[in-house]
């Protein structure tokens, strides 16, 4: 999926312009590109960060002078994914770039490259963070497995009151990516960020 758009700073008209300037610029507008995109926050999680989640793979500029913002949805069916991309464009836009947004797919991503401070804003947000779902190199594929239900798994904790005395309720919360938990010690109901 490509999302349409045209890429580079708008330059001041007394800029410099020779190869020396240009680089730097390059070097340090990709840069503030780079964590401009990263900012924009999830928009089914708002305390989490396209950064945070991990999902934001690349900024560049390409020979055309287009910005391109590579992405990878946290999973292929991913509802939130134009939104996402429009987001990013938006902050982009106002920050005085044009850009348009890529959509990357392989490798696939995993809840593993959720940053260890979003996972602390999660469990303070009422979400309970995923527990790691491959062991591996960071950025390496993950392999596909089936999930099996016969062997259990870890126990969830609660995001309110830290209890382990927690059962699922559902195995799809208020989005597919979430589980819905009831906390059998607090008995509040909470959503699980499942891992993947």
């Amino acid at each position: 999926m490509v999302t349409a758009g045209a890429a580079r700073p708008v330059q001041d008209a007394a800029a410099p312009h020779d190869a020396l300037a240009n680089e730097s610029v390059s070097a340090i507008g990709i840069a503030h590109a780079r964590a401009i995109a990263g900012a924009v926050p999830d928009p089914e999680i708002p305390v989490v960060t396209l950064d945070d989640l991990g999902i934001l793979r690349d900024v560049r500029l390409a020979a055309d002078g287009v910005l391109d913002v590579v992405l990878t949805p946290t999973y292929s069916g991913c509802p939130a994914t134009e939104q996402i991309a429009a987001d990013v464009q938006a902050a982009l836009a106002d920050a005085g770039w044009r850009s348009r947004v890529l959509t990357q797919l392989a490798p696939a991503w995993t809840t593993d490259w959720i940053r260890p401070a979003a996972r602390q804003r999660l469990a303070d947000y009422g979400i309970a963070p995923p527990h790691r779902a491959f062991v591996g190199e960071a950025g390496t594929a993950v392999p596909l497995r089936p999930a099996r239900r016969d062997i259990p798994a870890d126990a969830v904790a609660c995001p309110r009151c830290g209890s382990h005395d927690t059962t699922e309720t559902s195995h799809f919360g208020s989005t597919a990516c979430k589980a819905l938990y009831r906390c059998l010690a607090c008995l509040e109901p909470f959503d699980y960020f499942k891992p993947y």
